[in-house]
């Protein structure tokens, strides 16, 4: 029979040990080790995007076959990208739990480290392709740019009546408080 003293010592003294704090320490290995991870990564240069990497495997097959929606011969620029990522932040910020201490944090520091996360899944997501909304609004872009249509026109008809309802709005509005005012000087 083999005997490696220094494993065998190890697995006595975690045998011998409270379990309560043989978990707290798995718990602290399991972070440090997850902490050198994404250090290492963020040292790369490959950061967050790198960990996702199902995301960036889909944008490289979308531009492969060219459906992104903005020509081949046109990158996508750069103004529309980070829209679509703010726009992605709001969304995944929205999904992410709330009440959940143990992953952000308590209080304020938790709300930012929240914020944070929503901010680099969303900026990876647009990155590898995102939904839609830039792609859409670069095509529009282009089509404005074919036609020369650069500024938009607005139907007088149109106007006349959204100015109309509007009036209308404010009338209303300014007879209300002016009632609550003559009512709150009666009483």
């Amino acid at each position: 029979m083999a005997i490696s003293p220094p494993s065998d010592l190890v697995l006595d003294v975690v045998r011998a040990a409270d379990p309560a704090s043989v978990q707290e320490a798995q718990a602290k290995l399991k972070s440090n080790r997850a902490s050198f991870e994404a250090n290492s990564l963020a040292d790369a240069g490959a950061g967050f995007g790198a960990a996702v990497g199902i995301l960036n495997r889909d944008s490289v097959a979308s531009a492969a076959t060219g459906t992104s929606g903005v020509s081949a011969n046109k990158a996508m620029p750069e103004t529309y990208r980070k829209f679509e990522a703010m726009v992605l932040q709001n969304f995944v910020k929205s999904m992410l739990p709330a009440d959940s201490e143990d992953v952000y944090g308590k209080g304020t520091a938790g709300e930012i480290w929240r914020g944070m996360m929503a901010e680099q899944i969303g900026d990876v997501i647009s990155k590898s392709g995102g939904i839609g909304i830039a792609a859409s609004l670069a095509k529009d872009n282009e089509k404005k740019s074919a036609t020369g249509a650069d500024i938009a026109v607005i139907d007088p008809n149109a106007q006349r009546v959204s100015t109309a309802m509007v009036q209308e709005l404010q009338r209303n509005t300014f007879a209300a408080v002016e009632r609550g005012d003559n009512d709150n000087k009666t009483a």
